[in-house]
């Protein structure tokens, strides 16, 4: 059974006249009559019964007129979706992400996806940098929302957000918990709880430049991978973490049911940038759509700050 020979059914059983379907299909008449046989001989029964004065429909064929209407239909809609999905208009997107991105880019973007590309489906992951990129590399995301950017060719990357701060985490005990700010040069005088580079090398890496600038060592007493396991560390040893200061107000850090308290770092102050970065070879469409969301809502939020009040 052939997809044409279903539409030229459909066109005769319509007209229920083999000149007006053949002109309507731009075939012959004995074109048309040649696939009608072939399709009932596939189905082995008969579809169309014709004298020299009528031609109509078998009982056969009316059912298998509006299950042909059906077929139809599904192939229209599966050439439409592939078309959509080679545009990027449908499909499936893994997005994953951090603190600041989920705060300042994720809920406009998400909307406008919404509103523009209701038909792609978006699974967000929260990860740090160092998982989220070898997701990425690993094809099970598509677009990493992270601090810092790898150098090599095989990704490629866009600037989100700029100098987002990094803070000291200590216990209400620490003799810093209730200053205001210190300078980074303390941090010599410190036992600190540090975490493996390869989570977050940007974070990692811009806590040892403030450090190489005051020309100070950091005393890196014990590690752990989140920022959880930092603020539990400090409640209950003289330590000092370190968190970005986003992540510091969503724990709440210095309320009243935390144990541990932000503190300001100063001269430098250590800073993040957030990017969202690619495959440089990124085959699925739907990646520039939300990046070209992203840098819509990033335009829009641009124009507001630029009207004057």
């Amino acid at each position: 059974m052939e997809l044409r020979h279903i539409v030229s059914f459909l066109a005769l059983a319509e007209e229920l006249h083999f000149g007006r379907a053949a002109q309507r299909l731009h075939l012959t008449q004995p074109s048309l009559s040649a696939q009608l046989q072939k399709l009932e001989r596939s189905l082995d029964v008969q579809l169309v019964s014709r004298n020299s004065h009528e031609v109509r429909l078998t009982a056969a064929g009316r059912e298998f007129e509006g299950q042909a209407r059906l077929i139809v239909a599904q192939m229209d809609r599966a050439a439409e979706v592939a078309k959509a999905a080679a545009a990027g208009r449908s499909g499936s997107l893994s997005v994953g992400y951090n603190l600041p991105a989920s705060r300042h880019v994720l809920p406009e973007a998400l909307t406008r996806m919404a509103d523009e590309h209701p038909d792609v489906v978006i699974s967000m992951w929260e990860k740090r940098t160092g998982p989220q990129l070898a997701a990425l590399r690993a094809g099970t995301l598509d677009i990493a929302l992270v601090y810092g950017h790898p150098t090599t060719a095989e990704f490629r990357h866009r600037r989100l957000l700029n100098r987002i701060p990094l803070v000291a985490v200590v216990g209400r005990s620490h003799r810093w918990a209730g200053r205001s700010g210190v300078r980074f040069a303390e941090l010599a005088e410190q036992r600190c709880v540090l975490f493996a580079r390869e989570q977050c090398p940007a974070m990692y890496d811009s806590i040892f430049r403030a450090a190489a600038d005051n020309r100070i060592s950091l005393d890196v007493a014990q590690t752990a991978d989140d920022p959880g396991a930092t603020m539990h560390m400090v409640s209950v040893r003289p330590f000092v973490g370190f968190a970005s200061l986003p992540r510091a107000q969503s724990m709440q850090m210095g309320g009243p049911d935390s144990a541990a308290v932000a503190v300001k770092l100063l001269d430098p102050v250590p800073t993040l940038d957030l990017f969202a970065v690619w495959r440089a070879e990124e085959p699925n469409p739907a990646v520039e759509l939300f990046l070209d969301c992203v840098a819509a809502v990033r335009d829009d939020a641009a124009e507001e700050r630029a009207v004057p009040v």
